[in-house]
C-alpha cells in the first residue's frame, strides 16, 4: 500500500508542477501562441481520435442476440 500511495503522491505533484510549467509557457513566455496553437491541436486531435474509435468499433463490432428486436405479434 504504501507504493501505490508513493505512486499517487508523486503523480500529484507532478500534475500541479506540470500545471505551472505550462502557466508560464502560456502566459510570461514567449512561447505562448506555439504552446497554444499545439495545446488547442491535441485537444481536437483527442477529441476527433476518440470518435474515431467508436466509428470504428461499431463499424467492425458484431451486433449481440440481444440487440436484435423481434416482434412477436404477427
Amino acid at each position: 500500500m504504501t507504493k501505490r500511495r508513493s505512486m499517487g503522491i508523486m503523480i500529484f505533484i507532478l500534475s500541479i508542477g506540470g500545471f505551472f510549467v505550462y502557466a508560464y509557457l502560456l502566459m510570461l513566455s514567449e512561447w505562448s501562441p506555439i504552446v497554444l496553437q499545439l495545446s488547442v491541436l491535441m485537444a481536437v486531435g483527442g477529441i476527433l481520435g476518440v470518435i474515431s474509435w467508436i466509428g470504428y468499433n461499431m463499424a467492425t463490432s458484431r451486433p449481440s442476440p440481444s440487440s436484435f428486436i423481434t416482434d412477436d405479434k404477427k
